[in-house]
Order: C-alpha cells, then structure tokens, then sequence
C-alpha cells in the first residue's frame, strides 16, 4: 500500500495509509533544526530524514508494523545542512512497452533493463546505502567549493551517481557532477568529475534576465533519467519552468586538421552538451524555502508511466504540464474543488488579491501516476485496457495496485476479471498467487462481486496450507526420483477418481508420512480449516441461488477442489498415525465416517469441473445428498475477510473528499457492513485469519490488520512448536494477499 511521511511544526513526522488517510502515527524525530528532507526506501519499509543541522537519521518498522517506527542508524555532518537525499540504487530496471501494450506476453510488455547499482559487494551484489548532498557541497564535489542551495540526484545504467547543483541564483551556472562510490579496504570511496554545466534560458533572454532571479527548483524527471531535467526560476510577479535535454552533438572541426587528418574528417567528434526542449511561464510557484510540510518529495513528481507532472501554484491551483512540451494538459483549483480539461472554460476564476489562499505545500504522484496526494498549507490531504495493462504491469513489478484501482468502476469490474485471468492464462502462470490476490482487490470494489473476494481470500489461505502440508513430507530413501511426495500426491489423486479415500490412500507410500515430533498437532487448526471449509463448501451448494455466497466460486474451480481432495486423503494418513490431528466434526451418528462421506461428495463435484472449458453443474443426486449433509453433521459458520472500508470504497462516486487526520469519513446515509451482513451476522466472533483460530467477539489479544485486505492475526504467538513457528514466520514481513507493509494494530 502506498505510504506517505510528512513533517509539520519542524520535528515530528507524520506516516500515514493512502487508504486509511486519517489513521496517523506520529514519530517523535529528534531531530533538532527543521527536517529539510524525507526520502523512502524501495520496499516503502524504510525513511530517511535529515535536517538542517547535518543530522541524518534512518527510521525503520518495528516488527513490520506500519503505525511502528524506530531509528535503526543515524550519521551527521555537523553545522552542515543536508539539502538533497537518495538512497543508492539497486540495479533494479523494469521497462515497460506501452507500444505493445495489446500482445498476449508479459515478456513483451515488460523487460528487465541492464542497470548496475550505485556500489557492489562481492560477486555484484547490490549494497545498501544513501547519498547526500550539503550546503557546502561536501564531500567535495568540485574543488573549488560554494555554496549550494539546491540539489538533485539521479543514477546512471553504468552505477554512476549524477548530482545537479546550483547556488540558487539564476544567473550562476546549473553545475552537474559524476560521483562513484566503491569501498577500497572496508572504507567507502568517493570520486567525482565534472560534467557539462547549463544557465537558465531566462537569464540569456534580455527581455526576462532579471525578472526571474531566484532558482526555486530543481528536479531531474526521474531518479532512473539523468539526462533530462527541469528547473524553475521564481519572482513575486511569477514563474518560469523550463525543460532540459542532454544530447551528443558533433563537434566542428576547422578545415585545416580536416585536410591534415583523414581520421577526423571521416568519423566527427562527438561532445555532450545541454539543450533547452521547452519553457512554460505562469503564477508563482511555491517556494521550497518557507515551507512547513514537506512529502518524499517537493513539488514535482515524474513517473515512468505518465507522460506529465504537476505544479502547485500559490493560486491554490494544480497544473499538470507534459513533462517534455510543458503544455497544459489540465488543472484542478483545489479551494474550489472544481477541475478543466484543456480548452474548457474555467470554473472559477483565479484570485490573485486577497486574504490567504488555500494552496498545497507538496505533491505526490503514486507508483502508476494514477493518484496524485497533496498537502496543503493547514496540514489537510486531498479505460478498460489501459487498466489491465497497469494491474500486469503491477503484478509482474510488485508495486501496489491502490491507486488502478480507484478508476476501476463496480460496472468494469466484472469485465476486468475476464480480461485479467483471459491474459494470465495465456503466460508461464508464475505469479499465481499474485493475480489472486488482485483479483481479491478487484471483487472488493463492487457489492456485486463481494463474495467472490471472499473466495478469492480463501484460495490464497488454501495455496498457503497445502504448500505447507506437502512440506511436511519426505521421501523414505535418498535415493528418490525427480518427483517429490508432494507431486506424487497430486499425480495419484488426479489419476484416481475413486470416491473411496481409503482406496486412493491405498496408492500412496504411508513411508513418506511418517513425521519426527508433534508438528501434525501444533498444525491441527490448519487442518480443521480444511475440514470445515470442505464441509461448508458441499453444505452451501444447494443454496447458491439469486444471491452469489461466498464459496461459489469453488464449486467449478476443478484445480482448488482437486486440492482439497489431496488434502483430505493426506490428513486421513495423518490421522492413523497421530488420531489427535485429524479435524472434529459434530455428527448426529456416531458410526458417522465424516472424513468418508465429504470426500465422496467431494469427489463426484470435483469430476464435475474436470474440464475446465466446458464445466458441468452438478446433477440432482448430488445436490440431494448436499442436501442432507446438515442433518448429518454440525455445519460451522465462517468468518470471511471484513470488506474494506478504506478511501477506495468512498471515491468510486468521483466527487471530492475532504479528509482529516485523525478523523475517519463515513460516507452519509451508507452502511460499512451492509456487505457484510449478507454473509454472516454483525456479532459474529472475530478470528485470527492466519493461525485459523478464533479470537471472541471481544478479544483481548493485541492484534494487527493488513492494510489492503484487512486480514487479521494476533500481534504475539501463542505457539512454541517448530512448526507452527515455520508457519508464522511466512507472514511476518508480507500478508496472505501478499501486502508487503501488511500490519497496523487494530482495535
């Protein structure tokens, strides 16, 4: 989920939840002058601030919570203050091919791109670390040192660190520097050179060389693209943004070692130099210098994707420009709420007299540049295939998907499923447990597909228990063939569709089930989810009618219910060796085989769906012995995920949301649980939705929640086996659904 730190009355930083904008956990920095910059890692895990004191300081989750922060290192400069920060680059480089957006192959659409990283260890394996840039240009980017005043830094494909520079007078040289970094004898190493400098076009132009005389911004367009930048140059009467380009040009050669040298007339030296691509004049643009709040980020924002960026004027008003023309492309007035397209006519007109205007203070595009967060001045915040071009591009990268999905219309949803699972089929399949988990984000979006979430939380829970189980598994003699238990498992189930579980037991090698210690009992409630959910699967088939019930999408999905057969047939080994694993069924018989029965059902659904084209529904006598199955054993109730009620639940109607911290926004006149209430009852006991457990209805365990899903697990473990511990471990840094910043505490 994407994360935004904001600092507001000099030392405090604010993280908060895109969405979940009002739950705010504030740190106490520690830094002593104002915090000049904040900078986040790759993972969205780690933050950087620093200050004007020099003081530099690396803020880390404790325990992986998002509302949970500590100072894991800290370095300073003292009495030098930091103006510019970057963590190194990791050699990491997807390029995207929106030219071929329409092929049917990820690989196509997405490539992975040569892309050294800012320092190696041995064997090139990337190393952590962060670059900044002083006042005084320590550590010495030129010999003669000035003064600086603003900064930037992008990297290189070769792992060169770029540094662009300035006094902050637009009359002075915009100065560009090569710095490489290597550790020589456990010491890191700094070398720099000097690169082909520029001056603002404004100051070469007579009719604006004085009007502009302060150098308000600087900004390479991506940290990834050291050849392009934009700066701009402020007054109080104005603004000016221009746009610069660094190219190979020929260099002229006099005629006269022409004819002296046949070398040079064939081939042209080539020198790089600096050119200016467009320019864009406008109102002023805020100041970095008197500000209060401030985002990873000033005012600008490029992403790979988007072809613009965005200016915040003291108007009050956003412009977003392209970011090579600089043209319009539209402008949104945030004190009025109103936005314009190029070439309508304005809503409101823009006041330039009066009291203090509203204005926003820092700006925030998301990975995708589909959202853009802003700050303001009182500390408050603000297509078919083109979709399904960005949730792939989102799934093959491992960026979060928040900010797709708040175009994504309840109408569209239905048809971005087919396209999604249509365009996934046709790939290497490897991302499996991925596309579940945006599909499951998918189905959140509308009331219609509501239960299909359920289902699709489900799967991932069912993928996570079934590869664990395998797991447990080992061959009887060193000596195996290629295939492992756990496929030979899958093979013989597959091939056997007898209904008899003791018949398809038969075929298996008890030898490989034999386990050292009690890891099948700490597993027991694993082992009851999948019981239960076998029982409440065959139970509801009968009752899928006008309203789709959580469960629906199983009962033709033929690989999730061969799954559940496997299972049942490696719990009934289990349960021979170890009776106390097996899962407790309430029967009204007590010559009831319950482990027999549901896998003969299980079975005659599972031929059913055999073929995945062309699924057959279920016959009567089928549907008739489902029928029976609650007057024969205890069907539980299931708890399914809570339905999100985050930001991206109350934007679908597009009308805009103003938002407080600390104050959460209920939509008038809608029911949070309206969705809820069709599945289960409001006062149902709440659950542990990764250890399988239940919590009460009023817990009093502290417990965290995933900040996409919702899914809830206690804070502390209240097992000490091995193998609940394995378990546990997969989730501490990433939910079910793979959330990668999964946890804020819950209530």
């Amino acid at each position: 989920m994407m994360e935004i730190a904001y600092v507001y009355l000099s030392h405090m930083i604010h993280i908060i939840d895109t969405d979940h904008p009002w739950d705010v956990y504030s740190i106490n920095s520690g830094h002593t002058e104002v915090i000049s910059c904040l900078e986040w890692d790759q993972s969205g895990s780690r933050l950087l601030s620093a200050d004007g004191e020099g003081q530099i300081k690396c803020w880390g989750m404790t325990e992986h919570l998002v509302n949970s922060w500590e100072c894991t290192q800290s370095s300073s400069v003292d009495g030098d203050p930091i103006i510019a920060l970057s963590w190194l680059h990791n050699g990491v480089k997807l390029a995207l091919h929106v030219e071929k957006s329409g092929s049917t192959n990820f690989g196509e659409k997405f490539s992975w791109v040569k892309f050294s990283p800012s320092l190696t260890l041995f064997g090139g394996k990337p190393m952590e670390g962060w670059l900044a840039v002083t006042v005084s240009g320590l550590v010495s980017l030129c010999r003669l040192r000035g003064r600086v005043a603003l900064a930037d830094i992008a990297f290189t494909s070769g792992g060169n660190i770029v540094v662009a520079a300035t006094d902050g007078r637009s009359s002075s040289p915009v100065q560009f520097y090569k710095v490489c970094v290597s550790v020589v004898n456990e010491k890191c190493r700094i070398d720099t050179e000097l690169l082909p400098s520029l001056f603002m076009g404004c100051t070469t132009d007579p009719g604006r060389r004085d009007k502009y005389p302060a150098v308000t911004h600087l900004k390479f367009l991506t940290r990834k693209n050291s050849e392009q930048v934009l700066l701009c140059a402020s007054s109080q009467m104005g603004s000016i943004v221009e746009c610069w380009s660094l190219r190979k040009e020929g260099l002229p050669v006099n005629n006269i070692f022409q004819h002296r040298s046949p070398v040079v007339a064939e081939k042209q030296p080539m020198i790089l130099k600096w050119r200016i691509l467009s320019v864009a004049c406008g109102y002023v643009i805020l100041s970095p210098t008197s500000r209060n709040i401030a985002l990873r980020c000033l005012w600008l924002m490029i992403i790979l994707l988007f072809s613009g960026l965005a200016l915040a004027f003291h108007d009050g008003s956003i412009q977003i420009l392209h970011r090579l023309s600089l043209h319009t492309m539209g402008v949104f007035y945030g004190s009025s709420g109103s936005s314009q397209r190029v070439g309508e006519e304005p809503a409101v007109k823009r006041q330039r007299a009066g009291g203090p205007t509203l204005h926003f203070r820092a700006l925030q595009f998301s990975w995708t540049s589909l959202a853009l967060v802003g700050v303001d001045n009182h500390g408050k915040n603000t297509h078919l295939r083109h979709l399904l071009f960005l949730l792939e591009y989102c799934m093959v990268t491992g960026y979060d998907w928040w900010d797709v999905l708040l175009h994504a219309q309840p109408s569209m949803v239905h048809n971005l499923l087919e396209k999604l699972h249509e365009e996934y089929m046709r790939q290497n399949q490897v991302l499996s447990t991925r596309i579940v988990a945006v599909k499951a984000s998918l189905c959140k979006l509308s009331s219609a597909t509501a239960a299909r979430a359920c289902d699709f939380h489900a799967k991932l829970l069912l993928i996570a228990i079934s590869s664990t189980l395998k797991s447990l598994l080992r061959p009887h003699v060193l000596n195996t063939p290629d295939k492992s238990p756990g496929d030979r498992v899958s093979e013989i189930c597959a091939k056997n569709t007898d209904t008899d579980i003791d018949k398809v037991m038969i075929n298996l090698k008890t030898e490989e089930f034999v386990l050292d210690g009690p890891p099948l009992q700490s597993l027991q409630q694993l082992i009851q989810w999948v019981g239960d959910f076998v029982l409440y699967l065959l139970a509801n088939l009968p009752n899928q009618g006008s309203i789709v019930r959580p469960g629906f999408g199983f009962l033709q999905d033929g690989a999730s219910l061969g799954m559940l057969r496997e299972m049942l047939v490696m719990i009934r080994i289990w349960g021979l060796l170890k009776p106390g694993c097996l899962p407790i069924y309430t029967a009204t018989s007590d010559n009831q085989d319950s482990m027999f029965l549901l896998f003969c059902l299980l079975t005659k659904l599972w031929l059913c769906s055999g073929d995945e084209s062309h699924p057959q529904d279920p016959d009567e006598t089928l549907i008739d012995e489902c029928c029976l199955l609650p007057s024969q054993l205890l069907v539980p109730s299931k708890d399914w995920l809570p339905i999100n009620d985050g930001v991206i639940t109350k934007i679908q109607s597009k009308h805009q949301l103003r938002l407080q911290f600390g104050k959460p926004y209920t939509l008038p006149g809608v029911n949070p649980n309206a969705q809820v209430e069709v599945f289960r009852s409001p006062a149902s006991r709440r659950m542990d939705h990764l250890r399988c457990l239940h919590l009460g209805i009023s817990p009093t365990e502290d417990s965290k929640a995933c900040t996409r899903c919702g899914c809830v697990t206690m804070l502390r473990s209240p097992n000490k086996t091995s193998a609940m511990r394995q378990w546990e471990q997969r989730w501490i840094m990433n939910c079910l659904c793979g959330a990668t910043v999964s946890a804020r505490e819950s209530e």
